[in-house]
């Protein structure tokens, strides 16, 4: 009896150890794994940007990776998915709060470059175009503002405003529509002057009035962000497809706000019109602690759109930039025939 008790502890050791080591070598390996993708050269944001604009989507960036082993090893040993932050709340590891969001926010905070910089770059334009009378420019008063990277961050890519203006920008001029990017990394401008995040829409201003100068056809001028609500609230399935939602702040502190208002207006009923749900309104700003003009006194047509939140990946972002694109083809060139 006790040989057999011994015979069947020693086994359970075994079991044990020859576990232990399995994981630990799981593990090497996945660290690896990670550290020589992560160095890896053969992606990058503009390769990214082309790729997605030829048709890929963010999850078939997989392909090109073995599957994520680190991720399914934590799911296997804890339940927790960490590519989705709610199991992450919902396990008994952290305990889970409800926190509840309004749709309607657009926050003028401005001290948080620092920690931006940690998760988001800058991107060149990996297609720059030479347009002589471009009508649409398209800048980021914060260029560094995220999207959700689950998957590319081990490659480097950091999908963010910018990003999505490239996209928008090859969208646009695909349809006949010229258009150009603000380019300037805002970041290193700020950072040359001295200025601080709050002078965002001041260092934006500058080259918004150097483009205006430089050309006389421009008509439409969109500063792109994103939110930071939940992804409840940034976030419409329409026919079957997921979309980043969209909201578009007016600033009243100007005396011409009623001809910006006039326009968002106009594009908000077009967007409700073609793709309902799309839109979450537009947000009206003035007060103490924002900027509340928003550069939209250089033009009466200044759009500040706000595309999406931090939880939205870049497939629904492009989902998005592809229905702006429609609907600003409908603004300027007259709604498809019924």
């Amino acid at each position: 009896m006790n040989k057999k008790m011994k015979l069947k502890n020693t086994s359970k050791k075994v079991i044990r150890k020859s576990f232990f080591y399995v994981i630990l070598i799981y593990f090497v390996f996945a660290i690896t794994l990670y550290y020589s993708l992560k160095n890896s050269d053969d992606i990058t944001n503009a390769k990214f940007i082309n790729f997605l604009m030829s048709g890929g989507n963010s999850h078939m960036i997989k392909e090109y990776k073995v599957v994520d082993i680190v991720s399914s090893s934590v799911k296997f040993l804890f339940n927790i998915d960490i590519s989705n932050p709610s199991t992450i709340l919902n396990s008994s590891i952290i305990g889970n709060s409800e926190k509840k969001v309004s749709e309607l926010e657009h926050k003028d905070d401005y001290s948080n470059l620092e920690e931006l910089k940690k998760v988001s770059s800058y991107i060149e334009d990996p297609n720059p175009v030479d347009v002589n009378n471009p009508i649409i420019y398209i800048y980021n008063s914060h260029q560094l503002e995220n999207y959700d990277s689950t998957g590319l961050d081990i490659y480097g890519i950091t999908p963010n405003v910018l990003m999505a203006s490239y996209l928008f920008k090859e969208k646009l001029n695909s349809r006949g529509i010229s258009t150009i990017v603000e380019t300037t990394n805002l970041t290193d401008f700020l950072n040359l002057n001295n200025w601080d995040y709050s002078n965002s829409y001041r260092a934006s201003r500058i080259f918004m009035l150097d483009k205006k100068n430089k050309y006389s056809s421009l008509k439409y001028y969109i500063d792109l962000h994103r939110d930071s609500v939940g992804k409840s609230a940034t976030t419409a399935t329409i026919e079957g497809k997921s979309y980043a939602r969209i909201l578009f702040v007016i600033g009243l502190e100007h005396d011409g706000y009623q001809n910006n208002l006039s326009l968002s207006e106009k594009i908000n009923s077009l967007a409700n019109k073609y793709y309902p749900g799309l839109s979450k309104g537009i947000y009206k700003k003035e007060g103490p602690g924002v900027d509340g003009i928003y550069n939209q006194d250089v033009s009466s047509n200044v759009i500040l759109i706000e595309v999406g939140g931090t939880e939205n990946n870049i497939d629904e972002v492009l989902n998005t930039i592809e229905a702006l694109s429609n609907i600003f083809d409908y603004l300027i060139n007259g709604e498809k025939n019924e």
